[in-house]
């Protein structure tokens, strides 16, 4: 019996390693085919997301949201000095909660779903390639 719920919960932790892995690879990609008026600095309220990202080395991270030119978030709390930033949610909620969200990262069924809200990428003038055109939608569902 124990060695059922060793397998069990190892297997549990070995899927969630696999999710995490996938969200950031996703998010790096998305990252990566963005572009905005000022250079692309990124910041998350994850810290551990974070760094996951910084450690791949292929994004300009920075410490705090104000240095950021864009935002991702999980959580509604920002501060005053970044709501105004271009935001990018892994929340599905968040699109309609925070105005400046131009689009998300969320689970649904298992699997991940990406929304890119192409009125409020051309009101922030961020520039997207071909890769996230699939993934566009003129609003929130």
């Amino acid at each position: 019996m124990k060695h059922i719920l060793f397998l069990i919960l190892f297997s549990i932790i070995l899927n969630a390693s696999d999710i995490s892995l996938i969200k950031v690879k996703i998010l790096e990609t998305i990252m990566q085919e963005l572009s905005v008026d000022s250079k692309k600095l990124i910041w998350s309220d994850n810290s551990q997301l974070l760094a996951k990202l910084e450690d791949r080395n292929n994004l300009n991270i920075v410490s705090n949201c104000e240095d950021a030119s864009l935002i991702i978030v999980e959580r509604l709390d920002l501060s005053q000095g970044c709501k105004n930033k271009n935001i990018f949610v892994l929340n599905y909620d968040l699109l309609s909660k925070i105005d400046n969200s131009f689009g998300a990262l969320f689970w649904k069924k298992g699997r991940p779903n990406i929304i890119i809200l192409e009125p409020r990428i051309n009101k922030q003038s961020i520039k997207i390639n071909d890769k996230l055109k699939p993934y566009l939608e003129d609003r929130i569902w």
